[in-house]
């Protein structure tokens, strides 16, 4: 990688020769300004505003514009008489927690990188004490002709710096914040927590640019000569009328991403399924209910089988209510008549039986 500074880091007494080498880098694709009618280039010119004529890079010097529009020339010998310390020099001024430092100042990124072998032994012990100490450093510097503040600190096994805005860049949030009072549920805050935790971790390496991609995959087809579909617009979300059926829904969402599916039972009512039909949905305390309910019909199935077993109506099949108390009715009927009749026959023949034992007695 090509360095952009080279200097050295004051650490104390300590002075570690280092380069410093940009650790990120763009993506992003540029594009650039044509004539429509023909497809040349649209250049800017550097043009003198009072006598029309284009300059070159040799004729153009820096001014500061005061408030009244007059300019200040300044030159770079002038800038250059400056006293500045740290043009040539990280100077390490403190060492923090990492946590004392604002998010909001953080700006560009480098790899310090020890510039040759009688660096290795100082850069080494920074980066150890660095890691031992579970501190940042923060430091100031000079690049592009200003001075800047920055923090040091540790990436595997190189130190790395963070440049920093200086805390009178950094705008007030005031009035960003909602001006309504608003009052949280506690359950809405746990339904906001189950969210947090069904969405889980992510890989950071996985992301990427998804747009970036699209338009790659778009300057590829021009160059081809295909032309590409234009893609569908999903859906936008509806106006958010209840935050806790949008957090369920999102948490039911989130599982469904993650494989986790969710019956449809549990869908809101009136929720659109995910053929886009509305999903029809059962209450599970109405299921528990008709699950009673089933299991007392079976208990009840008894009277069934006593209905099961009276003669055929002719004229069709009735009610099983009506046929069990019908079968009820005609039982005891039937079991007065052979009961009778037996009664009767076994009187008679008990009877012919003492005559005959009489006459046997007499004779």
């Amino acid at each position: 990688m090509r360095s952009i500074w080279n200097g050295a880091i004051s650490f104390g007494l300590v002075s570690i020769p280092i380069k410093l080498v940009n650790a990120t880098e763009s993506h992003s694709i540029s594009f650039r300004q044509v004539h429509l009618s023909d497809g040349g280039r649209i250049r800017y010119r550097k043009v003198c505003e009072i006598d029309g004529e284009e300059v070159g890079a040799a004729e153009i010097g820096k001014a500061y514009e005061d408030a009244d529009g007059s300019m200040i020339p300044i030159t770079d010998e002038e800038l250059g008489s400056l006293p500045l310390p740290t043009a040539k020099t990280i100077e390490i001024v403190a060492f923090v927690p990492a946590t004392s430092i604002d998010p909001l100042q953080m700006d560009a990124a480098y790899y310090l990188s020890a510039n040759g072998v009688p660096a290795a032994k100082p850069y080494t012990l920074l980066r150890e004490a660095l890691k031992r100490s579970r501190k940042v450093a923060v430091a100031k510097y000079a690049l592009r002709g200003r001075e800047r503040l920055g923090m040091l600190r540790v990436v595997d096994d190189v130190i790395a710096m963070h440049g920093l805005l200086w805390p009178d860049e950094i705008r007030s949030p005031e009035g960003a914040a909602p001006e309504a009072d608003v009052t949280v549920r506690d359950a809405e805050l746990d339904l906001a927590d189950a969210l947090m935790d069904t969405l889980g971790e992510v890989d950071m390496e996985s992301l990427h640019d998804d747009y970036r991609e699209a338009v790659e995959e778009l300057i590829a087809a021009k160059a081809e000569g295909r032309t590409l579909e234009p893609a569908k617009a999903e859906a936008s979300g509806g106006k958010v009328v209840d935050l806790v059926a949008a957090l369920e829904k999102s948490v039911r969402e989130a599982k469904e991403a993650r494989g986790e599916a969710t019956p449809a039972e549990e869908r809101e009512p009136g929720e659109e399924s995910a053929e886009g039909s509305m999903a029809e949905v059962t209450s599970l305390t109405g299921r528990k209910k008709s699950g009673g309910t089933g299991a007392r019909k079976k208990a009840a199935a008894p009277p069934k089988k006593a209905a099961a077993k009276k003669p055929k109506s002719t004229t069709g099949r009735a009610p099983a209510k009506k046929t069990a108390s019908r079968s009820t009715a005609k039982k005891p009927t039937t079991a007065k008549t052979p009961t009778t009749k037996s009664t009767a026959k076994s009187g008679t023949k008990s009877a012919a039986k003492s005559t005959t034992a009489r006459k046997r007695a007499s004779a």
